[in-house]
């Protein structure tokens, strides 16, 4: 039985051995370099962790693969890297909708591990940054019918604008009910519930595919057909 040295997130204790017991592959990279999850448990509070680990070269990987990660004569950390442990935020979430801005699917994805892990209100603040950070954008820079600094400014009153004037589908209005004036839900009222912050995912996914993913994949589309017919750009 190999061990293994790192923090227990367990007890906390720090750099302590662990007895690494079982490990499985789960994905390769650069093409030689192959991360595994390996089961490991804590000699002092004797509780188990799973942790996440990588090859430290291709010389470690041969002799991982001759021997097994779990039965090296030396510790393992001679051989592998700790690169994480397995925990809640490792949880399953709604992957972001494609071809989103960086900036965007960085909220996009912090606010499905939310939700995932079971807490709606910081959820929903996160899908309401992705809304108003994409409507920003559509919003004129001429003055307009209705349109106000208090309208730019508030998400709430933001969204029916974008939607009276055409310019967000009028398909989107009924899911938009779950964008409430003044922001008074989730990061202000701390009230929402699991039910609340999934109708502020699905709002965000269809928007976000609106105004991001679908013109895309036509871009793309378009693109791909030129090059089959030779059109010269």
């Amino acid at each position: 039985m190999s061990v293994f040295v790192a923090d227990c997130p367990r007890c906390g204790t720090k750099q302590i051995t662990f007895d690494l017991t079982a490990y499985v592959p789960i994905n390769m990279r650069y093409g030689w370099q192959t991360w595994y999850e390996a089961f490991c448990a804590c000699r002092h509070c004797h509780r188990t962790t799973v942790y996440v680990v990588s090859e430290k070269g291709v010389d470690e990987g041969k002799a991982i693969k001759k021997y097994g990660l779990d039965k090296l004569d030396t510790s393992a950390n001679d051989y592998i890297n700790n690169e994480q442990y397995i925990s809640l935020k490792d949880a399953s979430a709604r992957a972001a909708p494609e071809y989103l801005p960086p900036d965007i699917k960085s909220a996009f994805d912090e606010g499905a591990t939310c939700l995932a892990v079971g807490c709606p209100n910081a959820a929903a603040a996160m899908f309401r940054l992705c809304v108003d950070m994409a409507t920003r954008s559509l919003m004129p820079a001429e003055e307009r019918e209705g349109l106000n600094a208090k309208t730019r400014r508030d998400l709430g009153l933001r969204i029916p604008w974008l939607l009276n004037n055409g310019i967000v589908s009028e398909a989107l209005r009924e899911l938009s009910t779950c964008i409430r004036e003044d922001g008074n839900d989730g990061a202000h009222a701390g009230s929402l519930d699991g039910h609340d912050a999934q109708d502020l995912l699905d709002f965000s996914i269809v928007l976000l595919e609106r105004l991001y993913t679908e013109p895309r994949k036509l871009q793309l589309a378009k693109e791909r057909r030129e090059v089959r017919r030779g059109v010269k750009k």
